[in-house]
């Protein structure tokens, strides 16, 4: 099997396994619990949330422990706009979101009397900076953008974005759950940021959210004061030190992992070209993560080409893979405004830390064959 899919989920590295078995054993206790076994495990997170500060460069108060980036996303967006009062306002993010952040948003549009601004992005996918600050009202609470997209790569201006923001007094949330471990994470340009485990080598289901120290936050769950009363719930001591020790093990040699990757990637995409004259790169223009490929195969359907890459030992995606298996057209690509023809032709390919050359080449010569195959039967149908 070639997989090439770390955009979804990367496989579980050694160092976050060997950290959570001890306390999926011995250390089972109850982090809340005040004997012995229970402050064992409270331990074991305050001693996470220091390494994840520290790697972070952040104070550990300022991170809340969640079940992933999901969560963390919905906790920053619902938690932060509705702060300021019991209804309405105004919040400003854009349709090439990740769902867990636009789903909120449009919940808050149309059941909470929320306003969203929602700004253009090129068709490389960067947001417009100009109008993201002719959209800022008094009444703006909130600017979320992600830091790099999930299914193209492409990288925002954050820099920008964050002195925008400041300049004006309003609050900005970035999901950097694709991000992390890719680029530079700095937290001193947002006031909040969400992260996943899974998306830099650590276990499913665990995740956090960097909240600036000061602000307030309303929870979205109830039941217990978990969290400095922030998110509610017993701890999963074993998924919050693995996260710890995967995003050390994974910052570790990130810059020298990062010039590998794009070396492929950018293999990967000329073997693409040679071979397939109808390929087009999505967001060549933009700058990307270096692990991320997005290629539109014009003429055939995208659920066409995943299983047929399937069927070759290939694991690939055409976007999120949080929409439960479905495979429609990039809500991303088409954001970008992108024809539905280009959307609903493209694959991503995202590497990672156990991609090889071979592989590669391997994937790349089944592409050409998948389309080699599916053309040769276009002409068959058509003479017939």
């Amino acid at each position: 099997m070639i997989y090439i899919d770390y955009n979804a989920t990367t496989p579980l590295c050694d160092a976050a396994r060997e950290a959570m078995l001890p306390y999926l054993d011995r250390f089972f206790g109850n982090p809340s619990s005040v004997h012995a076994a229970g402050r064992e495990a409270r331990a074991a997170i305050d001693n996470a949330r220091d390494k994840l500060a520290g790697l972070v460069r952040v104070k550990p108060y300022e991170l809340i422990f969640t079940g992933g980036g999901t969560e963390s996303c919905n906790l920053a967006v619902f938690g932060l706009a509705r702060c300021a009062s019991s209804s309405g306002g105004h919040v400003i993010s854009n349709k090439a979101e990740h769902h867990a952040v636009l789903n909120a948003l449009e919940y808050l549009e149309k059941r909470e009397g929320f306003e969203v601004t929602w700004l253009d992005v090129s068709r490389d996918g960067i947001i417009d900076v100009d109008q993201l600050a002719g959209a800022i009202r008094p009444e703006t609470r909130l600017v979320s953008i992600m830091t790099a997209n999930n299914e193209t790569g492409v990288i925002q201006p954050m820099r920008e974005i964050s002195r925008i923001c400041r300049e004006r007094g309003v609050l900005l949330h970035s999901d950097m759950v694709q991000s992390f471990g890719k680029i530079d994470t700095n937290l001193s340009l947002v006031d909040a940021a969400s992260f996943a485990a899974h998306k830099f080598y650590g276990p499913k289901g665990v995740g956090f959210l960097f909240l600036r120290s000061g602000l307030s936050i309303q929870p979205i769950m109830f039941g217990g004061a978990h969290e400095n009363e922030r998110r509610p719930g017993t701890e999963n001591v074993a998924a919050i030190v693995a996260m710890a020790a995967a995003a050390e093990w994974t910052l570790r040699d990130r810059e020298t992992e990062q010039q590998r990757e794009e070396q492929l990637r950018d293999a990967l995409w000329t073997r693409i070209a040679q071979n397939v004259p109808d390929a087009e790169q999505n967001a060549a223009n933009a700058p990307r993560l270096a692990n991320t490929l997005n290629v539109s195969l014009l003429g055939i359907d995208s659920e066409m080409l995943l299983i047929a890459l399937d069927l070759e030992g290939v694991c690939a995606s055409s976007g999120s893979a949080c929409m439960v298996g479905s495979v429609v057209a990039s809500h991303v690509l088409l954001a970008m405004g992108l024809p539905m023809e280009r959307a609903r032709s493209a694959v991503r390919f995202s590497l990672g830390k156990w991609t090889t050359a071979d592989e590669i080449k391997a994937a790349g010569d089944a592409v050409r064959k998948i389309v080699d195959r599916l053309n040769t039967r276009k002409s068959a149908y058509a003479v017939a």
